[in-house]
């Protein structure tokens, strides 16, 4: 998956690295990193045979496409899906997202704001680290200190933007009190950032090399671009996993994580292609599994500049858009159609207006109303993502139907990501899972850094404002509906649908959460998994 994380560049995932997993995180991410979303909450479904009680004991082999020597037990540092998984199985945060993308605590038990929304008080579940000690306050200040150093490049530092960690303070051994620059009624998302670790106060560079956390395993071994090994940490918060040992394996090649899958070399592949998965779905050798809603695949239109400053040609792109054909085309059918909005099955999604379908008499008609019925533009794509070059060449072809010409232009996958932020006027678009919230903060504020569509309205910005100073939650609610109405009908994003991320197991793997879209709380939870 290609996206950026929460800072400037942090949702374009640098096109070079797709094939070795980076992970998914768009618009808001640095130039170099994947898409990523972070999530909580707890899966239901289960992969393998049977089903049944959990058994106990076993090493489980699991395949990643990896980075070689980039590959890092820095929690903070980790650019990779292999990285993340590995940092999920030694430490935990704050606080994940679900699979609606709302926070549930982790290493915090409870949360809780004053009044004005820009004090939070976060109480301390009875955790300890590897090597005995208790998880503190002190402990949860450093690793935000160290994170939000001015002169390191970690993944959650824009996340924690909000927070005054000068002013922030120990209450107790088991209370953190954080001061906020402003009122945030979403903080708990803050909490849920993709690499905001725990890590022991004091922890340097130097000891990751053996790396110490409070997750559901201990570090045993780790060979960069080769293999990870960790085994079951019996006093974990949590309950200590079921398998005895997990083991990280690198193939970079979906086929050679397919034909090790297989062969029985391991038990567990990710990042599966739609075309794998139908060869091998329902034939009994090995289980897919289908992690919907992972992915938002759209057309990102500049609000700013001809013809898309006009929104009835906005509108009439809606209405060129033949949703389930993209689907089907562009993602092999691996996933479902959008409505134009971010956040399918996400909390506070709009899920009460009507769908939108293909309307090209109405196209036509707004086009000419705008004096754009001979319209002609450039379409920019790459193959930096799936399904990106297939997609233009089906909205060229739909496009065409309403009189509108598009030239498809075939980008770098280097500078893809950084090159579309402000060039152009229309372009292939992509973003991993993420709260709505932090998908209205990081993409189409005034001042958002990756706001690839330049929607830039006050109004929009004070709706915003008045969502994060407002304490009820469904208030709060009210108002992100408000916002989405308001994208449904004029923004700049063309969603036309939702990719699955799809992982293989071998039939023997029970405990894989089904429900969990990719970088939630439950992807990658080895610690629920378990040998039959």
């Amino acid at each position: 998956m290609t996206e950026l994380p929460p800072t400037d560049r942090e949702t374009a995932v640098p096109p070079g690295l797709r094939r070795r997993g980076f992970l998914a995180v768009t618009a808001g991410a640095t130039a170099t990193a994947g898409l990523v979303l972070a999530g909580c909450g707890t899966g239901s479904g289960s992969s393998g045979t049977g089903g049944g009680t959990p058994r106990r004991g076993g090493r489980l082999r699991a395949a990643f496409a990896g980075g070689g020597a980039s590959e890092t037990l820095d929690p903070h540092l980790g650019n990779l899906f292999a990285d993340a998984a590995r940092a999920k199985a030694l430490y935990d945060k704050l606080a994940d997202c679900g699979t609606d993308m709302s926070a549930r605590p982790r290493l915090a038990a409870k949360w809780e704001p004053n009044d004005t929304l820009d004090r939070w008080r976060i109480t301390l579940r009875k955790a300890v680290f590897h090597n005995g000690k208790p998880v503190t306050a002190e402990d949860v200040l450093y690793s935000f200190r160290r994170i939000a150093d001015p002169k390191k490049a970690y993944r959650a530092k824009a996340s924690l933007e909000p927070i005054d960690l000068a002013a922030s303070r120990a209450v107790s051994p088991d209370t953190v009190e954080f001061r906020l620059k402003r009122p945030t009624a979403e903080f708990p998302n803050v909490l849920a950032a993709f690499g905001a670790y725990i890590v022991p106060a004091g922890t340097t560079t130097a000891d990751f090399a053996r790396p110490v956390g409070s997750g559901p395993f201990r570090f045993v071994s780790f060979t960069p671009g080769r293999s990870c090994v960790v085994q079951r940490n019996d006093a974990y918060w949590d309950g200590a996993p079921h398998l005895d040992e997990l083991e990280f394996v690198v193939a970079n090649e979906e086929s050679a994580r397919v034909n090790a899958l297989l062969g029985g070399q391991v038990e567990y592949a990710h990042e599966l292609n739609p075309t794998t998965a139908r060869a091998h779905e329902g034939k009994g050798q090995i289980e897919i599994v289908r992690l919907r809603n992972s992915a938002m695949q759209s057309f990102a239109m500049k609000t700013d500049r001809a013809p898309f400053d006009d929104k009835r040609v906005r509108e009439a792109f809606f209405l060129i858009a033949d949703r389930k054909e993209l689907v089907d085309g562009a993602l092999s059918g691996a996933g479902e159609i959008g409505n134009d909005l971010f956040g399918k099955g996400y909390e506070y999604y709009a899920a009460d207006l009507p769908q939108r379908h293909q309307d090209l008499d109405r196209a036509r008609h707004l086009l000419k109303q705008a004096g754009a019925d001979d319209l002609r533009l450039t379409l920019d794509t790459s193959p930096v993502a799936a399904g990106f070059t297939e997609a233009a060449g089906i909205f060229r072809d739909q496009a065409a139907k309403a009189g509108v010409t598009i030239q498809v232009k075939s980008g770098s996958k280097d500078s893809y990501w950084s090159d579309i932020l402000d060039s152009g006027t229309l372009c292939c678009y992509r973003s991993g899972a993420m709260p709505i919230e932090s998908h209205f903060s990081q993409r189409l504020l005034s001042g958002s850094t990756t706001n690839a569509t330049k929607w830039r309205h006050k109004d929009f910005d004070a709706l915003y404002q008045q969502a994060q100073s407002t304490k009820d939650k469904k208030e709060r609610a009210a108002v992100y509906g408000r916002m989405q109405r308001r994208l449904y009908t004029e923004g700049g994003f063309l969603v036309w649908g939702f990719a699955d991320w799809i992982v293989g197991t071998s039939r023997r793997v029970h405990g894989v959460a089904h429900d969990a879209p990719a970088n939630t709380l439950d992807w990658a939870r080895f610690d629920k998994v378990w040998l039959a």
